[in-house]
């Protein structure tokens, strides 16, 4: 392509009072010689996106460099189409808001702010979007609640769902229930689940297919084109699906792992176990069948336990409620003792927990049971510490029955624990050294219990379902996308993403089938999901030099590359997410996008000026993701707060993707301090892909043989964990490494 670079700088916000424009307009012409330049006092208004349109559609333009505002701001002024190339460069919330007006420093920060710009956009190509033949039938899997209502969303929103269903009905745990929480004012009673109607709607759907009795035996490919092998019985069958909805549902904690001394007698049951009873309409000691006059619900059973289950299940307090209803329909006398840690009934629950409080026979105390046995009239007794009728001394309670409120654990596969226990299974079976087989032989035992328990059966390199966090939840990122998979065009819905009642559960059906069908509707046009959403670049390997180190299927926090029997990568596009973790993981840098590639950013980094050791005029370069750390940035620049004008900043899509590369040809030049601002990792993590920052956290380690070999202080580089609301601590943070870097001098390797 034969690149004609335009050139627009804004004068407005400021910009003009701040800076030289002349000189910055000298940048771009005498020094990059570019052809065009043009200097406008608003940019983002029509007239001056006029002036840009006008120059493109008449040839003298095909790549326009805006420096003006945060490429975060006016992304839809200055979006020109797909054919066109456009390069953002930050003058207004990284320049002229957050350094001194019409000062020396800030205007050399502003011409290598160009420099960098116009530098990326010189190696900038054209996209072309993918295209191909997409599916746009969504898969729900699991037709509970959350299924039923999820595959309902889609049929009613015009898109063919195919529904499985490993039971011979459809109603999950629901279906089987007695009745369900309050839904209707004036929110005191329970009330019938109502899934009959739901069901038949779904059945006689003309747009959706239901198989029950069924499982998922297979699923290969990626969005818009999932091939499904499914199983019925005796017979088989392969679907094409566009997306999948996971909605799997959950089942009840094992109580006898509980370390609740007695909690194995006979009169203790789960609230699972009463519920079933209540469904049967028996309801009676299983000791001896006779009626129960007094029960006890034990609240978190198992939940909110670090050894345990370390989160709220969210139903047990209104379930209790609810069960203690059933026992009082049986006998208006019956005794309720309900022991709780803390009463969580959110919402309109909060009157059905009101009504029950106020009755004579129901008594709440906050404390824990430390123990059950049994005494000599054949009732338990439970020993509560904690209450508030005595702290100090031990309170017994003797009740004919004990319900305890296990939590709910997601029905969902651990595919790390399962692709580990395959691979210990194989280093076994190749016996290559007795140390490789007693090191296989004692993760095989640790691990067995993950043997078979695949959901999904993805045909993926990186392992057969979804990746979960610690309790078992599957999730990208919990906070910012809470749909989405580790695997991208698969979304959880349901108790299987988070605790929740049919309620919830319903409307998080529909959360998750809207963001199944923009998947499907993203594909169609080639672009990327959250959170790159609408981008068209995708990875291009240049396989010829590769040497199937294996890096970029290791780690790719999506399972986007699988490899052939001789380890050559095999992309997948539409799994991609774009985030470049592949582009850094690369030794080779084989690996590169269209408008994103490791010669780009080192194009970016040849181009700022690096001063004389005699100036005094320290270089920092700072790698910022763009999810976290560059808004951040951008925000204390809008609050107006200062930092050091010797500070360069290059955004990245993940800090995952940097190539250290980078960091040497920096310091090579004689760039004083490198900084790696990314998001926050660890159990906690906040990275919008996953591993970004803890995979440049350890390649990082990497670098230090390389300040050994250029003779450089390791304090010369240091990286920052930096949540998205942490735009005051910036100039400090900034300041800080700037003043390190004075300390240690001079790049010694400036001037060569």
């Amino acid at each position: 392509m034969n690149k004609q670079l335009g050139v627009y700088i804004c004068s407005g916000c400021s910009l003009g009072e701040a800076l030289d424009l002349d000189r910055l307009a000298l940048v771009a012409t005498r020094e990059r010689k570019v052809p065009i330049c043009r200097t406008h006092s608003f940019l983002c208004g029509e007239e001056g996106l006029t002036q840009i349109r006008s120059d493109l559609a008449d040839g003298s333009v095909n790549t326009v460099v805006v420096a003006a505002c945060s490429p975060r701001a006016k992304t839809a002024s200055f979006d020109f189409g797909p054919a066109s190339l456009v390069e953002r460069v930050n003058l207004r919330e990284q320049v002229a808001w957050s350094h001194a007006a019409r000062d020396e420093d800030t205007q050399m920060l502003a011409e290598d702010c160009l420099r960098m710009g116009i530098a990326r956009a010189e190696k900038m190509e054209p996209l072309e979007p993918l295209a191909e033949a997409i599916s746009r039938t969504v898969l729900v899997v699991g037709g509970g609640v959350a299924g039923i209502h999820a595959a309902l969303d889609g049929a009613n929103a015009g898109y063919e769902v195919i529904l499985v269903e490993k039971e011979a009905e459809l109603g999950g745990f629901v279906g089987g229930l007695k009745r369900v929480f309050p839904v209707h004012p004036p929110y005191t009673s329970a009330e019938t689940a109502g899934l009959g109607e739901k069901i038949q709607a779904l059945k006689s759907h003309p747009l959706v297919t239901v198989f029950c009795s069924a499982e998922v035996l297979r699923i290969d490919g990626q969005p818009g084109m999932f091939d499904v092998a499914l199983r019925q019985g005796q017979n088989q069958a392969t679907v094409r699906a566009g997306a999948i909805v996971m909605a799997t549902g959950w089942k009840p904690y094992d109580p006898a792992k509980l370390d609740l001394p007695g909690c194995d007698l006979p009169d203790v049951m789960t609230n699972v176990q009463v519920e079933k009873a209540a469904a049967a309409g028996v309801m009676l000691r299983p000791s001896d069948g006779k009626p129960v006059r007094s029960v006890l619900f034990v609240l978190c059973a198992g939940s909110r336990d670090p050894n345990h289950l370390s989160y709220c299940s969210t139903v047990c307090c209104t379930a209790a409620l609810k069960q203690a209803e059933y026992f009082r329909e049986q006998h208006s006398d019956v005794q309720i003792f309900i022991v709780y840690r803390d009463m969580v009934t959110p919402g309109f629950y909060e009157r059905y927990y009101e009504k029950l409080q106020s009755h004579p026979l129901n008594f709440f105390l906050k404390g824990e049971v430390q123990k059950l046995e049994r005494n000599g009239d054949g009732k338990i007794v439970a020993t509560l510490r904690g209450s508030l009728l005595g702290e100090d001394e031990p309170l017994n309670l003797a009740v004919d029955l004990v319900v305890l409120a296990t939590g709910m654990v997601p029905n969902s596969a651990d595919n790390n624990a399962i692709q580990t226990l395959r691979d210990a299974q194989k280093k076994l079976e190749r016996k290559e050294s007795e140390a490789q087989v007693a090191e296989a032989q004692k993760t095989i035992g640790l691990l067995e219990r993950h043997a078979n328990t695949e959901i999904l059966n993805l045909g993926y390199r990186q392992g057969p379902d979804l990746p979960v966090l610690q309790n078992g939840f599957p999730n990208s990122h919990f906070v910012c996308f809470p749909y989405e998979t580790q695997r991208t065009g698969i979304y959880a819905a349901g108790a299987v993403r988070a605790p929740m009642d049919s309620v919830l559960a319903a409307e998080d059906a529909g959360g998750a089938m809207m963001k199944a069908i923009q998947c499907v509707e993203m594909a169609v046009q080639g672009q990327a999901v959250h959170p790159r959403a609408g981008d068209l670049s995708y990875p291009i390997f240049a396989l010829q030099r590769c040497t199937q180190c294996k890096r970029c299927t290791v780690e790719c926090p999506f399972g986007a590359i699988d490899e052939d029997e001789k380890g050559t990568p095999r992309f997948n596009p539409y799994r991609c997410r774009r985030c470049g973790i592949c582009m850094g993981a690369c030794p080779e840098r084989i690996i590169s996008f269209k408008n994103y590639s490791v010669d780009m950013i080192a194009s970016m980094t040849k181009a700022i000026e690096v001063p004389d050791e005699t100036e005094d005029k320290p270089r920092i370069l700072i790698f910022a993701c763009e999810n976290d750390a560059y808004p951040a940035l951008d925000q204390a620049g809008m609050n107006r707060r200062t930092y050091d004008a010797s500070v360069r900043v290059i955004p990245l899509r993940c800090l995952g993707s940097m190539n250290i590369v980078w960091i040497a040809d920096a310091l090579s030049r004689g760039i004083d301090g490198v900084m790696l601002m990314g998001c926050k990792f660890g159990d906690d993590y906040q990275c919008h892909f996953i591993r970004g920052s803890e995979l440049a956290s350890r390649r990082l380690e990497n670098v230090k043989d390389t300040l050994e070999r250029l003779q450089l202080e390791s304090g010369r580089i240091e990286l920052v964990q930096l949540a998205i609301d942490e735009c005051d601590r910036v100039p400090q943070v900034i300041d800080d490494f700037v003043a390190r870097i004075r300390e240690l001098g001079p790049n010694p390797y400036k001037g060569f």
